[in-house]
């Protein structure tokens, strides 16, 4: 089975990921976490370059870069681990190109859709959880846990989150794999039916 987490920054994603993996593991399931961009040597080394880069990238190659670091984890990591039956969780996976580079950064979608095509080669997750929360909430989460330094992701300012937002919800409206869940719920609350949805795949 092959999950994964979306939502703007701050939305709790990453806190939900780890909870079911340590709730998958107590069942004695086999389980990867793995997150974008990273989880292999070269993957790492672009989430660098996308990130913490000192200098503008052009959007489209923005794009281009998240699609190499994907393609490298899908084929090194991914498909493997699938095929041996671990349940893999991934926190974010191509549906975040569509909501930033897409929605967020204005590349046309039908040419997100090829590069993420070219990337995953048509490889989906069964299920996607999508924690939503709004702008706002994700700035007042930023500034409770102390941020001083945003990444180059971050610091792209609001109007930009409003448009990633509003892709996520686009994507979440059209997309059957899609489960929308309200992230300002208690973690316990929201991993609850979270856990609901995985039994249906047990």
């Amino acid at each position: 089975m092959f999950i994964s987490f979306e939502g703007i920054d701050g939305s709790g994603k990453s806190t939900q990921v780890d909870v079911v993996a340590e709730w998958l593991h107590s069942m004695g399931r086999e389980v990867l976490v793995v997150r974008e961009p990273g989880a292999t040597p070269l993957s790492e080394a672009v989430r660098g370059i996308l990130l913490d880069a000192p200098y503008s990238i052009d959007p489209t190659a923005e794009l281009l870069l998240f699609c190499a670091s994907r393609r490298q984890l899908v084929e090194t990591v991914i498909r493997p681990s699938l095929a041996a039956g671990t349940i893999v969780l991934c926190d974010r996976y191509a549906d975040s190109s569509t909501a930033y580079q897409g929605f967020g950064r204005g590349i046309p979608l039908e040419l997100v859709e090829q590069a993420n095509m070219l990337a995953t080669g048509g490889l989906q997750p069964d299920r996607t959880f999508y924690i939503d929360i709004s702008i706002e909430e994700s700035q007042r989460r930023a500034q409770r846990r102390g941020e001083q330094r945003l990444d180059r992701m971050e610091s792209a300012g609001a109007e930009f989150y409003d448009r990633v937002r509003t892709g996520y919800h686009a994507i979440a409206i059209h997309n059957e794999r899609f489960v929308r869940l309200d992230g300002t719920e208690p973690i316990q609350g929201i991993f609850e039916k979270i856990k609901d949805t995985i039994r249906q795949y047990l």
